[in-house]
């Protein structure tokens, strides 16, 4: 295999910039992550955090974003 395909490149870029977009909004959204529905358990020496309702509002804007880009 010689290297990535179009949609490969695409999807691999696609996830950086993904990456690079949630290390820059890092705390410049307060309420991401304290919505309700956002599990956090602690416990002695251990937090686990799971941004379930953060997640889904985040899924939700995206779609609705990439929907109208598409038009």
């Amino acid at each position: 295999m010689e290297g990535f395909s179009g949609l490969g490149r695409m999807l691999v870029l696609l996830g950086i910039g993904l990456v690079i977009l949630g290390l820059w909004l890092w705390g410049k959204l307060p309420f991401l992550g304290r919505l309700p529905g956002d599990i956090r358990i602690e416990r002695d020496g251990l937090v686990i955090y799971i941004p379930l309702a953060s997640m889904l509002l985040l899924s939700l804007v995206l779609s609705l974003l990439f929907s109208l880009w598409r038009r």
